[in-house]
């Protein structure tokens, strides 16, 4: 199990980041860093800088289908960068092509509004992207955790740090079939 976690040069709420990567690695699978720079990205605790990750691959240097599923982390900045930039978009957007679970926590549908993949799917995040995910034809519920199988393949939704437990095992489940 070879999981993308997509993440933009900073602004990565690192428990977002660290604690799901620890539950793949848990599951027996391999997580793979990806963003749209080489070299490292800068987490954060909230708004405070935290620690630096090297990256694995660029999004440019790989497809959806080199892996078993995508998991994006929130943290403001995060999203609000990847949503920007065409590659990230496309590569999330594969996933959902390709029919392969993603995995989405806080403001990490942001990246999924822009890649517009949310039609008629039922997720949940931070409670500021409600307008947002209703405008690009989903919608929202005010769940710890929600697993929408009711598209093209799962998606796993949470919307915030406290959700970490629940994300994890209803993400690490979609990844190795469980679900």
């Amino acid at each position: 199990m070879r999981i993308a976690f997509l993440v933009a040069p900073e602004g990565i709420e690192q428990v977002e980041l660290t604690e799901p990567w620890q539950a793949v690695l848990d599951a027996g699978g391999t997580p793979v860093l990806v963003s749209t720079d080489t070299g490292s990205v800068q987490a954060f605790n909230h708004l405070d800088k935290a620690d630096t990750f090297p990256v694995d691959k660029t999004v440019t240097e790989v497809t959806a289908t080199d892996f078993d599923g995508l998991v994006l982390p929130g943290g403001v900045a995060n999203p609000d960068a990847l949503r920007l930039d065409e590659d990230a978009v496309a590569f999330a957007k594969g996933f959902f092509d390709a029919g392969l679970p993603v995995a989405a926590i806080c403001h990490a549908p942001w990246t999924l509004i822009e890649a517009d993949v949310l039609r008629g799917r039922t997720l949940t995040s931070w409670p500021s992207l409600r307008t947002d995910i209703t405008n690009a034809g989903g919608t929202w519920v005010d769940e710890q955790v929600k697993v929408c199988t009711g598209g093209p393949n799962t998606l796993v939704t949470s919307r915030k740090p406290d959700d970490l437990k629940a994300f994890n095992e209803a993400a690490t489940a979609a990844f190795t079939g469980r679900s």
